[in-house]
């Protein structure tokens, strides 16, 4: 009772603080990078109305998800990713609130209809369904993301059982996340948005079938062929055809393809169902889905381009599949690790990544996403939340 009656409070702070903030957002002073990401995150926050992470009082008050809070503790000691998982998703360290950038969207984009007073939060301009999208986006974020904590257990491992009672956790809490979900979607009552935001589990699901694994189940790139410029992504994997095999090896194709099914497709297409709810016209909601989908790929490559800050890393991140591609001989070291099941030489990755090219062309990838988000703003005239919206893709 009282882990939960602090955290309870912890948030209610937290609200209230960014509640209360009321300074512009357009120019942010020159702060160390991590106070003017806060700042600009903070004030996006304003814009909208109040935060808009998973952990939000409507959750945080929810006995499930209590109780789900109470359980985790009892894997401190143990090396299972979920406490991980778990303290980033507090902290909010290194997350960018992708509900906040579905009603940042909303916002941008304005009500197309007249909407009755039962509909529409007029303090903001948003639609109390906009809202539940921007929940649904982290409840379905967030679930991936634990269910992504599950690993392969030894059984001869000393710490099998609470590794196990771990795994059991991931699955169930992801589970319940996904399930309330989708009743939220349900209760919108528009077919249209339940098809879309259906089709973002068929990505996620996907995602995780592409190319080989490791023991540990983690994902590895495929073996590099010939860089091929012309292999081109399609912006909706859902309606465009394309052919698996051109893109597997085509270590940025195959990057791209690999984070849009991993979670760029999810933003986009919840930004999408925004607009979808607003009655705006399809063009505009393609813009909707563009955006999202290019922020995320561009928030991905930011995230990447720090592996060698970081003890482990993932193999799949962009620094080592360009890397792949400078280098193909480099794949080597990966087959070893395959074919003789040992553990993963990050040190000796870490080295071959920072005497190549592969961390410049990480911040050029970041900086080509960035630009196709920008530019789709664009289309839509000045306001307070576009301006948020630059701050947050400028500050990446």
């Amino acid at each position: 009772m009282h882990f939960q009656r602090g955290l309870q409070q912890f948030i209610l702070n937290t609200h209230l603080r960014a509640i209360s903030n009321t300074s512009a957002c357009c120019i942010y002073p020159k702060l160390e990078e991590k106070s003017k990401w806060n700042y600009v995150v903070k004030e996006a926050e304003r814009v909208v109305g109040y935060p808009t992470s998973f952990l939000s009082l409507r959750w945080i008050l929810n006995d499930e998800i209590a109780n789900v809070a109470t359980h985790v503790r009892k894997l401190i000691g143990t090396s299972h990713p979920l406490l991980k998982i778990a303290k980033n998703l507090i902290l909010r360290d290194e997350q960018l609130t992708w509900g906040l950038i579905v009603l940042l969207m909303s916002k941008v984009a304005g009500l197309n209809s007249n909407f009755s007073e039962l509909e529409c939060d007029r303090t903001a301009d948003i639609l109390h369904s906009q809202r539940i999208i921007a929940e649904v986006t982290e409840m379905i974020r967030t679930s991936h993301l634990i269910h992504k904590g599950l690993i392969n257990i030894d059984t001869d491992d000393e710490d099998s059982s609470d590794l196990n009672f771990g795994n059991k956790l991931a699955l169930l809490c992801g589970d319940y996340l996904l399930s309330t979900s989708f009743h939220e979607v349900a209760r919108l009552k528009n077919f249209h948005v339940q098809e879309i935001i259906s089709s973002t589990l068929r990505d996620l699901a996907e995602s995780e079938f592409l190319g080989l694994r490791d023991k540990q189940n983690q994902t590895v790139p495929s073996k590099p062929l010939p860089v091929q410029k012309h292999i081109t992504i399609p912006v909706d994997l859902g309606v465009e055809p394309f052919e698996l095999k051109h893109i597997l090896g085509n270590m940025k194709a195959e990057w791209t393809l690999r984070n849009i099914l991993g979670g760029a497709s999810l933003l986009g297409k919840c930004c999408q169902c925004s607009l979808i709810l607003a009655n705006h016209e399809s063009h505009i909601q393609q813009l909707g889905y563009n955006f999202g989908q290019s922020l995320a790929l561009a928030w991905q490559a930011s995230l990447d381009k720090d592996i060698c800050k970081q003890k482990t890393f993932s193999l799949v991140s962009a620094p080592v599949m360009l890397h792949l591609e400078h280098d193909p001989g480099f794949y080597s070291e990966i087959e070893r690790v395959l074919s003789s099941k040992r553990d993963i030489d990050y040190d000796f990755i870490r080295k071959g990544v920072e005497d190549g090219p592969a961390l410049e062309k990480t911040i050029k990838l970041q900086d080509e996403f960035s630009q196709t988000a920008l530019d789709v703003l664009e289309n839509f005239s000045d306001s307070e939340s576009k301006t948020a919206l630059v701050n947050i893709i400028k500050s990446l």
